[in-house]
This record gives C-alpha cells, sequence and structure tokens, in this order.
C-alpha cells in the first residue's frame, strides 16, 4: 500500500485550508462536514467563504502563507492555484510532522482525500492513491447506486444495541450471528427505508429471542488454481463468513486476502516427500473446530473433489453427524490449460480427456495402453518427480515419440511458466520445472502457438 487507509475524528481540531477558490471550496465542505475547527488561508477568498466566515463555521487567515498559520493543526490541505505556494505549504507541515494533502500533486502529499460515499455512520472510501481520480470518482458513483440510503440508519440502530448484545450473547461467535441475522433482515431494512422507527425497533427486539444455532459446520471450498478471479463468488461469500479457514499450500496469496480479517487461519501445507500435517490430523482438525460451534471453511488448492481427499475429509465429518456443504472449484486442469490457451478437448484433436495422478504409487492400477490411445488429451497432477516414467509407460505403450506435451507452473498467476516439447524430451523438460506444476499430454497443446494470450 502507497496509502494506509485511515479515518479521523477531527471534530473540534484545528486544521488548515490554504486556498481560497472553487477546488478550496469542495475541500472546506468536507472538513466542515467532519466538524473541524477551520482556519481557511488566502490572499482572496470566494463569496462561499465570506459567508461561512460571517456565519461563524470557519476562520479567514488574509494573506500570503505564513509558517505559524499550522501552530496546533492536526490537517493541512494545499489547494491554491499556485504549485509552488502548494509545496511550500506541504514542506512546512512535513518539517511539522503534520499530514498534508496537496491539490493536484498527490505524489508529493503525505495524505490523500479519497473519494466518499456517506451513509453516515457507515462511511466508504475510495482512493487510486492519486493516480486515477476519475476512476475513484467513477467506483464512487457505481457504489452510490448500489447502496441504499437506509444504511446509515441501520448502522446507527447497530450501533444503540451494541451493549445489548455483548450483555445478551457471551461469545464472539453468538455474537457475529446475531448481527449477521440483524444486518441480512429484509424486513428490518424494508422498515427503516420506510421511516418506521418503533416498528424497527420491535423487529430488532425479536431478533434477541429467536435461537442463535451453535451447531457448527464445516464448507468446502475450492479455491481454484491461482488467480483470485477465478474463485467462485459462492467461495468468496463462504470464506469471508468462515470462524476458521483450514488452508492448504496452493492457496493463493491474493485468495487468502479475501478471508475475512478476524477469522482464525490453520496452515495445513502438504508437498511432495513432506507432509507438514499428515491426512489424519488435517480429518481430526476439521472435526474438533466443527464440534466447537465454529464455522468451518476448508480451503482447498483447484477443486476438492479432484485429487483434493476432499471426500476422505467428508467422510469423517458424516460418520459423526456434522453438517457440510461443497463449493466446487476450478481445477488445475481447466484453469492452466485455459491460460496457456491449451483446449482440453478439440474436435481435430481430442474427443475426450484424461486426469491422472502422477504419483504412481500404484502402477499397477493405471492402465497405460488406454492412456497411450490417440484423440485424447492427458493431464498429469503432481507427476512432476515422475515425468520419466511416464515418459518410459507411454512410449512402451504406443504413444507417437514426437506426441506433444507441455509444463505448466504456477498456472493461472503472474509468475506462470509453460514450455512445450515432444514426449520424447519430456524428462529433460521436467528438469526445468518445480512444483506446483502439470503436465499436459495430447495433440491440443500444438494449439498454443495460435491459442496463446496469458
Amino acid at each position: 500500500m502507497d496509502y494506509f487507509p485511515l479515518f479521523c475524528r477531527l471534530r473540534g481540531k484545528r486544521c488548515l485550508l490554504v486556498g481560497g477558490g472553487d477546488v478550496a471550496e469542495r475541500k472546506a465542505r468536507l472538513l466542515l462536514d467532519a466538524g473541524a475547527d477551520l482556519h481557511v488561508g488566502a490572499v482572496q477568498f470566494s463569496p462561499a467563504f465570506q459567508q461561512w466566515a460571517e456565519q461563524g463555521k470557519l476562520h479567514l487567515l488574509p494573506g500570503t502563507f505564513e509558517e505559524q498559520w499550522l501552530e496546533g493543526c492536526w490537517l493541512v490541505i494545499a489547494a491554491t492555484d499556485d504549485d509552488a505556494v502548494n509545496q511550500q505549504v506541504g514542506d512546512a507541515a512535513e518539517a511539522r510532522r503534520i499530514f498534508c494533502n496537496l491539490v493536484d500533486a498527490p505524489q508529493e502529499a503525505s495524505a490523500i482525500m479519497p473519494s466518499i460515499v456517506d451513509r453516515s455512520p457507515l462511511m466508504i472510501a475510495v482512493s487510486s492513491g492519486g493516480r486515477a481520480p476519475v476512476l475513484a470518482r467513477l467506483m464512487r458513483e457505481k457504489l452510490e447506486a448500489m447502496l441504499p440510503q437506509h444504511l446509515g440508519q441501520l448502522a446507527s440502530l447497530a450501533g444503540t444495541l451494541r451493549s445489548r448484545v455483548k450483555k445478551t450473547f457471551a461469545s464472539m461467535g453468538q455474537r457475529r450471528a446475531f448481527w449477521e441475522r440483524f444486518f441480512a433482515s429484509d424486513r428490518l431494512a424494508q422498515t427503516l427505508a420506510n421511516g418506521d422507527k418503533p416498528r424497527a425497533d420491535h423487529i430488532a427486539d425479536t431478533l434477541f429471542d429467536a435461537p442463535l444455532s451453535q451447531q457448527g459446520e464445516v464448507v468446502l471450498v475450492g479455491a481454484g488454481p491461482g488467480d483470485a478471479g477465478l474463485l467462485t463468488l459462492k467461495g468468496l461469500q463462504c470464506i469471508q463468513q468462515a470462524d476458521v479457514v483450514v488452508y492448504d499450500r496452493l492457496v493463493s496469496e491474493p485468495i487468502l486476502n479475501l478471508v475475512r480479517r478476524d477469522a482464525e487461519r490453520i496452515f495445513v501445507g502438504k508437498q511432495a516427500g513432506h507432509h507438514c500435517v499428515p491426512q489424519s490430523q488435517i480429518n481430526q482438525l476439521l472435526l474438533e473446530q466443527a464440534q466447537s460451534g465454529k464455522r468451518v471453511v476448508r480451503l482447498k488448492g483447484g477443486d476438492p473433489f479432484i485429487f483434493g481427499r476432499g471426500g476422505e475429509e467428508l467422510e469423517v465429518l458424516a460418520q459423526h453427524n456434522i453438517p457440510f456443504s461443497v463449493v466446487p472449484g476450478i481445477t488445475a486442469a481447466s484453469g492452466c490449460a485455459a491460460y496457456s490457451g491449451i483446449p482440453l478437448t478439440h474436435r481435430d484433436h481430442a474427443q475426450s480427456v484424461r486426469f491422472v495422478t502422477g504419483h504412481l504409487q500404484q502402477q499397477g492400477e493405471i492402465e497405460w495402453s488406454k492412456l497411450a490411445a490417440e484423440q485424447q488429451t492427458l493431464v498429469f497432477y503432481m507427476g512432476l518427480n515422475q515425468a520419466p516414467e511416464i515418459q518410459r509407460q507411454l512410449l512402451q505403450h504406443g504413444m507417437d515419440a514426437a506426441m506433444p506435451v507441455a509444463i505448466v507452473q504456477n498456472g493461472t498467476t503472474p509468475e506462470q511458466q509453460v514450455e512445450t516439447a515432444t514426449l520424447a524430451e519430456l524428462s529433460t523438460l521436467a528438469q526445468q520445472f518445480a512444483s506446483p506444476a502439470l503436465i499436459i499430454v495430447g495433440r491440443v497443446v500444438s494449439l498454443r502457438r495460435q491459442l496463446r494470450w496469458f
């Protein structure tokens, strides 16, 4: 972050605004709305400033900028049409460790003014760090259209109930469940929108009497192959409502950043040759967390039902009557192939696709002769270390040595690497990669030359 987002209480605090024109007027209105003790310095003042001064809303400081104006200030805004004066104000404020906003020079400022959506006491600020103010404004306009006006009333009502909620519900889980039900109540929201405050108070009272479920649950969520944009909407909603998120090594950092900040995060990552947490211990962890009444999300890379052991984890929960549900994710094969410009099926090249685990612990169960058949695509998960054996078996069972192959590492992310070769070169190619990586074998790989886009 270039700027740390922060809401400041300015009521009664001295703030300095340097500038007396139209731009300064816009800044002044915001500061007055915030209740600041506003002092405005300028050579000339617009009629609005004259009127505000006569009404006692602010204090005028006629003349050119003087450093003594900064005494006792909490915040300074330089909004003149003279860049040199603005910079002088900024330098003087910086020397005194006072945050300063420089209009039209955000790169030089220690503070910036965001675009604001005001549903007081609910406030939403949108900032581009000064790089694209028009974009920030457009985003604010979209939010203005989306968010109903009564949200402020809903937030105000919630504020009056906080102490009562704390006394009524002992645990944080119970309080969170109450507030989620409170804010999800369409009946309450509509009543506030209609301006019927007494009836809204009555509806809120009934929410205290309704029983809160204390039974825990587990939601198995597929995080997709890496790109946070590929996380499903339902998956996003689940991780933002979770009390506990149990995640593995393949869940990308951008996706973890979407998890609710006060949720407990438990890492149970595994990688080839090293299991940080045994599967049996993961199963027990999910069980214990749910039995304690928590809403648990088991967040797994890709799709949890494709080589993800999701079924094994749910079997344990089912045996103990723990409620569970599944939110599928985009499996690595689909995501990595698409981002590599390799269609998994194609009328001219492949009428079927096979997903194969590359661990190959039980080689006797793999029908290599069927895998070596033409007109299909093979995708090997976790097969990097077994690439020499995959190459040997496919060649031995009749696959063309010139069959195109691709290896995709860190697929769908900015670190994605893709290289293509032939089956005869697979073991050599694999030495250039590290996990996580997929091996794709089939005629469709040749289409990458035309279809690569990412």
